[in-house]
């Protein structure tokens, strides 16, 4: 059944536990069982999770580090004569 889109409703907080949380009113439902959370400023950004599908999504999804590479044996190459 679709629901029509409004941009913005008022929604109750409540206590789960030790945590906050808030209904998801079902105009606002998203795909799948897992989201994901961020802060900006006051405000709360939730949207659903995707699965990386290209190398360039899964990369995107790391977190920096700044652990040094390992030092990596590679000897120079021998000349080979081909003909």
């Amino acid at each position: 059944m679709a629901y029509a889109m409004s941009t913005e409703r008022h929604v109750k907080l409540f206590r789960n536990g030790r945590n906050q949380a808030v209904r998801i009113p079902r105009e606002f439902e998203l795909p799948g069982e897992d989201a994901v959370m961020r802060r900006e400023g006051d405000t709360l950004v939730i949207r659903a999770k995707r699965t990386p599908t290209t190398l360039d999504e899964f990369l995107d999804t790391l977190e920096p580090t700044d652990d040094p590479f390992p030092e990596i044996d590679d000897p120079p190459t021998k000349p080979e004569d081909i003909f």
